[in-house]
């Protein structure tokens, strides 16, 4: 087959074949962070596959226990697996954890939309790694007198954030799985969630239940509250309730009717917008003739 790409192994160039691999004897990378969901972009990528099949080659390694297991390829694997196809091109390349995982993150952090536990996942699996090889190379390093560069700072770099913002993602990943969830869908922001990811597990669970009793997610304030409560070892159930229940900055400005009240007032052919003009009609009405009643 063609030769697609290459690898300097010592002073020679090993080339590197694209062959065609069962989706069968294709493995999922270990711990592998982000979601392979049968989602619009996923049926959309299948029909492309169905129609010409996968383009771009997916990187794999020999798995010791049989097969291969998948480095960057995950979705392309799975939308064959859709399109009704029996085997897709990879290429097969020796490599060891860390450098697998290297790969494995940033193949996948070129997507478009990610979501913040897959941020928080894929940036500490990375750090981890980036780790272990500068580790290994240090001896290397002391020897021509090069000072290594922070881990954490050149992931910042290579991922175009701050070295703060890379470690506050990371943070999210002592989140218990239903918390980091919710982050996900956007029902706790991240800054609260940062401040929660503090709190021991057993707190975390607790708030969970504190949330569900009150009906309401934790500000950053009341985030900070609790971290701070948790800290000094004074953290209870009833503190927790106590803080969740408090009514927060922006609430106490808003009044909030269900439609089940308004609906009975109005015909059925009212839009929610023509009921809120009616009612804003009618408020300015009742100003006014309150407003001539205290004028006489």
């Amino acid at each position: 087959m063609d030769v697609n790409s290459s690898q300097k192994n010592g002073s020679a160039t090993v080339a590197e074949q694209v062959v065609e691999i069962p989706l069968a004897q294709l493995h999922p990378f270990e711990g592998h962070p982000f979601k392979v969901q049968d989602d619009d972009a996923m049926l959309e990528m299948a029909e492309s596959i169905r129609q010409y099949g996968v383009l771009v080659p997916g990187i794999v390694r020999p798995d010791p226990d049989g097969g291969y297991e998948m480095i960057a390829c995950h979705r392309r694997h799975r939308a064959s697996q859709l399109a009704g196809k029996e085997t897709m091109p990879v290429i097969v390349r020796n490599m060891d954890d860390d450098a697998a995982i290297i790969i494995m993150v940033d193949s996948n952090l070129q997507r478009e939309n990610i979501l913040p536990s897959e941020r928080a996942f894929a940036y500490r699996m990375k750090l981890d790694a980036m780790k272990h090889q500068r580790k290994r190379d240090a001896a290397l390093l002391s020897q021509v007198g090069t000072k290594p560069e922070r881990a954490d700072e050149l992931l910042a770099q290579q991922v175009g954030s701050s070295r703060n913002q890379v470690q506050r993602y990371i943070r999210l990943t002592e989140l218990i799985p239903q918390l980091l969830d919710m982050v996900d869908e956007k029902k706790i922001a991240l800054n609260p969630a940062y401040e929660l990811s503090f709190l021991k597990k057993s707190e975390q669970e607790m708030l969970l239940t504190t949330m569900d009793y009150e009906q309401a997610t934790p500000s950053l304030s009341q985030a900070q509250r609790m971290k701070k409560l948790s800290q000094e070892g004074t953290l209870t159930e009833d503190t927790m309730l106590e803080i969740m229940s408090e009514v927060k900055k922006g609430e106490l400005d808003k009044v909030t009717f269900s439609s089940d009240t308004l609906r009975k007032y109005f015909p059925r052919s009212y839009t929610p917008q023509k009921m809120q003009d009616t009612i804003i009609k009618l408020l300015e009405q009742w100003q006014r003739k309150r407003q001539q009643q205290q004028q006489r």
